[in-house]
């Protein structure tokens, strides 16, 4: 039932497309509208070769498509180098010095090693399951990308129930898993894949709860739609955006927590702990089919690190009155390059947490929490969001709050293990 449902999105979206393109568009080379100069030249072409609207169509949406898979894989390469330096730093070590000036060729470095390595398949594996799990790692991170509004005139794929087709795609990825350590023949693989699947399924519950309050108040699942209901600003120089709300502050906190769990970052990366023997689902693989994973996380990461910025920091809406002479995409990548690099600082700061911690957490506190935030938002609401929505929201979240913390951390903690040693 998945796949027909999210057929019949995409093809509600493609469909919009037409729509799309009779709005009104700022000047073809104002910077406001860069991102989107491809797919307006292909657009102009196949006008003046007088080809049909449906063909018209089709271009827009692959160079559209086209735009962000460049834009976001330059962004991995950049990326995979930026973390290694900032971990380095943060380690007092050089990092990548080697390839290019200050490192800077050490992506390309990277991918040609990863091309030209040997690729060994297993015996008893499915070879093309064995193949299909990588390339289904990648594909619903590109998906979830092609709904999000990066501008005020650059959102690739206009979608109405973009949230739910950005969740719903984001479901594939256990699939993906799954078929990757089943397929890999092996009992460590197969191992690893359950366990990462029982995480992200976990993570995901606190992850979607915790948006359904910004549903509640911008009253629609479109993600454009819910940049425009952050639109202007309190008291004059306060932007009108959900985190600056007790009810949103709480739930983007979650939100953030979870996005890092689903994302596989420290310290939640145990499917493939580099201190364990084995690297969990992808331990049978190499080669190209090994970056792919990897591809996948990143890329995820920059998918789930913008739908959060979307629904809790007001997207491209700017941090302050008069600079909306900024292009707006300037500002949503402003906001992720700095929600990118708290989750560098956060897997240099901490360490890697035990399987039982991570789903303890998910369930006694991350679950509970959210859940208290959707009744919150609704008499966030109906108070009117003045110093008295202040008063019984804050008091309303901070009591719960406090009641999990001291009962998760003195009851349902493990008490200290005792090891012995032989003599």
């Amino acid at each position: 039932m998945r796949l027909p449902a999210l057929i019949a999105l995409w093809m509600g979206a493609l469909s919009t497309l037409g729509w799309a393109q009779t709005t009104k568009a700022p000047p073809l080379l104002a910077p406001e509208s860069w991102p989107r100069l491809p797919q307006r030249l292909v657009e102009m072409g196949l006008q003046a070769a007088k080809a049909p609207d449906w063909l018209v169509s089709i271009g827009s949406f692959a160079a559209a498509a086209a735009t962000v898979v460049a834009v976001f894989l330059t962004a991995f390469a950049l990326l995979s180098l930026i973390e290694r330096k900032t971990l380095a730093r943060a380690q007092n070590r050089i990092g990548p010095n080697r390839a290019g000036i200050f490192g800077i060729l050490q992506p390309v470095a990277d991918g040609i090693k990863m091309l030209t390595k040997e690729d060994i398949v297993p015996t008893k594996s499915e070879w093309f399951l064995h193949l299909l799990a990588p390339v289904l790692i990648v594909i619903p991170s590109i998906l979830a990308l092609s709904v999000i509004p990066y501008g005020r005139d650059w959102l690739p794929v206009p979608m109405e129930l973009g949230m739910l087709f950005f969740f719903a795609v984001g479901t594939m990825t256990e699939i993906a898993v799954f078929i990757a350590g089943w397929a890999s023949g092996s009992k460590f693989p197969m191992l690893g894949a359950m366990r990462a699947i029982s995480q992200m399924v976990s993570y995901e519950l606190p992850l979607i709860i915790s948006a359904m309050g910004v549903v509640m108040l911008s009253g629609t699942l479109s993600l454009s739609g819910i940049v425009e209901a952050q639109a202007g600003f309190h008291l004059g120089f306060i932007p009108a955006w959900y985190v600056l709300t007790p009810w949103g502050f709480v739930a983007g906190f979650i939100f953030l927590i979870a996005a890092n769990a689903e994302s596989n970052r420290c310290p939640f990366d145990l499917p493939e702990g580099e201190s364990e023997i084995v690297a969990g689902h992808m331990t049978e693989y190499s080669g190209f089919k090994y970056a792919l994973f990897f591809m996948g996380e990143y890329l995820g990461l920059f998918a789930i690190s913008g739908l959060g910025i979307t629904l809790f920091l007001g997207g491209w809406q700017p941090p302050l009155p008069g600079l909306a002479c900024v292009p707006s995409w300037i500002w949503f990548f402003g906001k992720l390059a700095v929600v990118i690099f708290f989750f560098l600082w956060v897997r240099a700061t901490f360490p890697r947490v035990r399987i039982d911690q991570l789903m303890r957490f998910a369930w006694l506190c991350l679950i509970p929490v959210s859940l208290l935030t959707v009744p919150v938002a609704a008499i966030w609401q109906y108070s009117g969001g003045g110093a008295l929505g202040w008063l019984l929201c804050s008091a309303i979240l901070l009591i719960p709050f406090v009641i999990l913390t001291v009962r998760f951390n003195r009851r349902m903690a493990t008490s200290n293990r005792r090891y012995t040693f032989a003599e």
